[in-house]
């Protein structure tokens, strides 16, 4: 998508300090935090909600988590714990309508909902 502001991160046309990048997935601190740490990791293939997702997506899915294991123990919120969300949609409080997966800690989280 062209004007996608996440696929725009992921070709390196917008620049932003990534925590993380391969060929499948980059990672970076969200702009708006929810807690003290709060990071996502971003496919670069432009998928628009988790809800699109498919069978032939396990591959990403796994590197997916894989890397936000990897950047929760980098930021040091692993051995305490940490929050893992895909929102999907307006009502769930989607803004960017590209795949991302959201890394939460730092502190005690409350339930959701």
């Amino acid at each position: 998508m062209d004007d996608c502001l996440f696929c725009k991160m992921a070709r390196g046309e917008t620049q932003v300090d990534k925590l993380h990048d391969d060929e499948l997935v980059f990672s970076i601190r969200d702009i708006h935090p929810r807690a003290p740490v709060h990071l996502m990791v971003i496919p670069k293939e432009h998928i628009s909600t988790a809800a699109d997702l498919g069978e032939g997506h396990g591959p990403l899915l796994a590197r997916i988590f894989t890397v936000a294991a990897q950047v929760a123990e980098r930021e040091g919120i692993a051995e305490r714990g940490y929050r893992l969300a895909f929102n999907v949609r307006e009502d769930a409080g989607q803004t960017v309508y590209h795949l991302h997966l959201h890394v939460l800690g730092g502190r005690r989280l409350g339930p959701e909902g």
